[in-house]
Parts: C-alpha cells; structure tokens; sequence
C-alpha cells in the first residue's frame, strides 16, 4: 500500500511536469505561429491607420493607400521576403484585428503603453515618436489642456488620449469610430476640441483652407509616447525579426528619408537621435 501511494505519488507529479513541458512548448509554438505562417504564405498582412495627410491616405488617382504608414508596411514586408497585404484599421478595431489574427502585425498609430503592453507584444525599437495635439477654434479661448475641463472634447473610440483627457483634466470625451467623424463633429459644434496626434492635427490645419479657422494652440502634446511595431501576445521570434528591420531603417537613414519623402513636418528628433545611437553602438 505504501508503494502504491509513492507509485501514485510520483505519477502525479510526473503528470504535472509533463503537463509544464506541454506548456512551455504550447507557448514556443505560440510564439513562432505568426513568423511561420509568413514565411509558409510568402505574405504578410499589416494593419494601417489611413487617417489622411502624410501618414496614411488614400491617392485619389489610384485608389492606393500611401503615405508614412503604408511605405513602412511596404518595406516592412519585402525585408521579410514577403508580399505585403495591407488592411485598413481604426482605433476601435485595431486590436481586435491582430488578436483575432485578420492580421499579422500593426503599424497603427498606436504607440505604447503599459495597458497595451499588457494584451499585445511590440518591436522594442521605435519607429517614431507621437503625442496628441487638440484641434480647436481660433475664437475658442483655450490654451492649455486645463482650459478642456468640463467642456466635451471628441477623440477616437480606444485612443489613448481618452484616460488622461477624463481623469487629468476633467474633460467630457465622446467617442467616435474614426478620427475623420471625431473632426467633423468639432466642425459642427458638437464638441470644442477634437483630440487626434499631432501627425494628423497639425499636418490638416497646415494644408486645408477648411480649417483656416481652427488651430492647435496646446504647445505641449499629450502622453508623447514611442510608436511600435505590434505583434499577438508572446511571439517572440517575430518581434525579434521586426526589430532586426527597425533598427536597420535607422541605421541606414530609411526612415529620415521617408520622413523627408511624405513631407512629414517638423522633422521628428528621435530619428537622427536612435540612427546615431544605433550606428555608435557594437
């Protein structure tokens, strides 16, 4: 009886470690799923935000998303040795489609945090650096974000503005689908403020005779964060062959270049900031 309960004893934890061993190797398939299926299709589906202005829009001549989100989707797939398929997001959905994998990776308009971090893995070298800027009317009288509380302010349903906007500064936040409804709600006078990153704000209020009565008089952005590459949760070996490339387009100056090419202004400081650091180190 004695030998039995021993017998009994180890099976059981013999059961309980090969069902670790099952584990760990569940998670390191897992994590080579997406890489796999890349090479194994040759393609390669990237979520895009094509919000229009230089980040991402749509060329009316041929129907063809450009800008800085598409060529870094592009070039992101030829480095892989894949075709690329790029898929149209918005903040509301973004997540859903690489989670539910009707994509394989994000380059989104979606920069880091620690909530996101928590749900998704991401590129550990960033691409870009954005915050969000409010797009207001000249005659409304606010300039600071302190200016917003109590006043209802638009932004994108799952943007990462929303958490400060409510909680730092005591804004009433409505939320919109895309960021193109969050804009045509503030023309209508529906909010006094549309809260969007810079890189879309600044770029229409600069371009657009529409909005010659609109400006962004907020210097300082809110929550400026690092913008990266967003993998499912624990895929190890496609972030480290994403951040192969990201570090390579520093480097080489790629990304300085594109930045020049779409006509991105102010330049972004952190690119000649990570190509020197990267170039210097071993």
């Amino acid at each position: 009886m004695i030998f039995r309960s021993r017998l009994s004893f180890f099976s059981s934890r013999t059961a309980a470690a090969l069902a670790t061993v099952v584990s760990l190797w569940a998670g390191v398939a897992h994590a080579d799923a997406t890489l796999d299926r890349i090479k194994q299709r040759g393609k390669v589906a990237i979520g895009v935000m094509v919000s229009g202005g230089p980040f991402g829009s749509i060329d009316p001549a041929t129907q063809q998303l450009i800008g800085w989100n598409p060529d870094l989707a592009r070039d992101l797939a030829k480095q892989l040795g894949a075709e690329v398929e790029l898929v149209q997001v918005q903040p509301s959905n973004r997540v859903q489609f690489l989670q539910s994998g009707k994509v394989d990776l994000l380059i989104a308009s979606m920069e880091y945090n620690a909530d996101r971090g928590e749900i998704l893995s991401h590129v550990p070298t960033p691409f870009y650096r954005v915050g969000g800027t409010a797009a207001v009317l000249k005659t409304s009288g606010i300039a600071k974000w302190e200016d917003l509380r109590g006043k209802i302010v638009c932004a994108s349903q799952g943007s990462s503005y929303v958490k400060p906007l409510q909680e730092q500064y005591g804004a009433q936040v409505r939320g919109f689908k895309t960021s193109a409804e969050s804009l045509l709600a503030l023309r209508g006078g529906n909010c006094v403020a549309a809260v969007h990153d810079a890189t879309l704000i600044q770029p229409l209020l600069r371009s657009s005779a529409e909005w010659a009565g609109y400006a962004a008089p907020i210097t300082d952005e809110i929550l400026p964060a690092p913008s990266v590459v967003w993998t499912r949760k624990g895929e190890a070996d496609t972030v480290a062959a994403v951040d192969k490339v990201v570090k390579q387009w520093h480097r080489s100056g790629w990304l300085i270049e594109t930045e020049k090419r779409n006509h991105i202004e102010p330049p972004q400081p952190l690119l000649p900031e990570l190509q020197a650091r990267l170039r210097a180190a071993p």
